[in-house]
């Protein structure tokens, strides 16, 4: 197959990929509309283009405002099968179903095979199956439950009793936090990042990161 891959940069659409067994034709991230940051992670295209060459693949964008924001990712899911010759597409979603019906409708309307591996799998059962994989992933951007405190934080067993302390989804699916990738057995090489400063948006935290040039 040739497949596209859903990335955010984070860790539930990099074990996704991982669980096809085989090397994305291309990635494909969101940006807002001002093109500076993924939605949502907030990540630098920077970070996304560093992503896509340790895993050695192209890496695509589009930036685009919520208003307008399926009609024009369909429009270009359907030029990138056409360019890549693309078969599949892949999803990190575990459990939320409208988020499942419309990856089905934007695969469907680009002829594509829709995949969420991850789908309905135990939560729990997942982070620890992502850091037992090799996945390592640093905290992000999170919720006002979490706190500043959460920022810059390694996924790991005791991160994750931390979050089942706080009362939060431990893979973060309802939006709690957001994580960045930095090595996984996709990876050839490690990330690099130098952690900045901690901002505030709309009651939500983001870390700003610099990538370590190699």
């Amino acid at each position: 197959m040739n497949l596209l891959c859903s990335w955010s940069g984070g860790k539930d659409s990099c074990f996704a990929l991982m669980q096809m067994n085989q090397r994305p034709t291309v990635i494909f991230t969101t940006l807002n509309e001002w093109g500076d940051r993924s939605r949502s992670h907030g990540l630098s295209p920077a970070i996304l283009e560093a992503q896509a060459k340790a895993i050695g693949c192209p890496s695509v964008t589009i930036s685009t405002s919520w208003e307008n924001y399926t009609e024009k990712y369909i429009a270009r899911l359907k030029s990138l099968t056409e360019e890549y010759q693309l078969t599949d597409a892949v999803f990190g979603d575990i459990d939320l179903q409208p988020h499942r019906e419309w990856e089905e409708k934007v695969c469907a309307e680009a002829q594509l095979n829709c995949h969420l591996p991850l789908w309905q799998q135990d939560r729990k059962t997942l982070v620890f199956a992502m850091i037992a994989s090799g996945i390592k992933t640093m905290i992000v951007s999170c919720n006002a439950t979490l706190g500043a405190s959460f920022l810059g934080r390694i996924i790991d067993a005791q991160t994750v009793a931390d979050l089942e302390a706080k009362g939060v989804d431990v893979c973060g699916e309802n939006g709690e936090f957001h994580t960045v990738v930095l090595d996984c057995p996709l990876f050839q090489y490690p990330i690099d990042v130098v952690q900045g400063e901690k901002l505030v948006h709309n009651n939500y935290h983001f870390l700003e990161l610099t990538l370590v040039e190699c």
